[in-house]
């Protein structure tokens, strides 16, 4: 079910079998003290992934029983070894500590309470993990990200911010009398508007932002080594552009306004759940003020 509408909704899913032979080697998270990691498909490249507790690991497992720098998988030759880094509790695959050992589709890597799977490229069973993974992360409305994949970038990236001093800003917004237009035009109208909004957006900002529907009417965008004044630049660009765009559905016009918060990593805050909070107190803070507008 669509938790934003309440009404079931039909999800196109590409045939698994077309795409044998064709995906990337990955590593699929089995179980995680993380259970947003849980599912989570990272695909290997020419570049090594890293595994450890440290902040800019490409898997993050936050456990004491883990190494700041684990593990790490890289490629050899046309396959993939996995590595031990002198971690002080070792790494598994299967059951057995290994130092260095070539991986073999199927083969099962405990890092601490994390487990691993290796899927060689071409296997069918990676396919379809990368397949269910792309339906777990997407909003089926809006095709953008969904609040799963939301949290799961956001965590890792204030933990980044924090530990490297760099700018973050997060852009949270949601649409004005929302509940007007379902009410008035119909829920068809209500998703039009939806998929139209998220539409202007995206074309707004940058492939390493990361734009998703928090839920409901309501939009986050995370913006990586952004100053706020920068943020609110943007913010205030795509209030406008969504004022200034006439909304059509059977023919009818739709007024459509939304109303904007922004808030930054600064040093007193800890956690992505404090700068989410931050940049929703000032959203709600645009809406007291007259809505259509931008706080920061």
């Amino acid at each position: 079910m669509d938790e934003a509408t309440n009404r079931t909704r039909v999800e196109q899913v590409s045939k698994i079998s077309d795409r044998t032979g064709t995906g990337a080697a990955c590593l699929i998270v089995c179980t995680s003290v993380d259970p947003l990691q849980v599912g989570r498909h990272y695909e290997l490249t020419e570049r090594a992934l890293t595994i450890g507790r440290s902040a800019d690991s490409t898997i993050i497992v936050e456990s004491e029983t883990v190494s700041r720098s684990h593990a790490r998988i890289e490629r050899r030759g046309r396959g993939f070894v996995l590595v031990d880094c002198g971690s002080v509790n070792g790494t598994y695959l299967g059951d057995e500590p290994v130092g260095e050992e070539t991986l073999r589709s199927g083969d099962l890597i405990k890092v601490g309470p994390c487990i691993l799977k290796y899927l060689a490229a071409g296997d069918i069973e990676a396919a379809y993990h990368e397949e269910i993974y792309r339906l777990t992360i997407t909003d089926g409305l809006t095709a953008i990200a969904n609040r799963r994949a939301f949290e799961e970038t956001i965590n890792a990236e204030v933990r980044r911010a924090l530990r490297y001093a760099r700018p973050l800003s997060l852009v949270m917004f949601d649409l004005d009398h929302f509940k007007k237009v379902n009410d008035t035009h119909g829920h068809m109208a209500g998703d039009h508007v939806l998929k139209t909004v998220a539409s202007i957006v995206r074309g707004l900002v940058r492939e390493e932002d990361t734009f998703a529907r928090y839920g409901g009417e309501e939009f986050a965008l995370l913006l990586p080594e952004t100053p706020k004044a920068v943020a609110a630049r943007l913010a205030e660009k795509i209030r406008a552009a969504v004022a200034n765009t006439q909304f059509m559905f059977e023919d009818r016009v739709i007024p459509v306004t939304i109303s904007i918060g922004v808030a930054d990593v600064v040093p007193e805050l800890r956690t992505h759940h404090q700068l989410v909070k931050a940049a929703d107190a000032r959203l709600y803070e645009a809406k007291r003020d007259g809505r259509n507008r931008v706080a920061v």
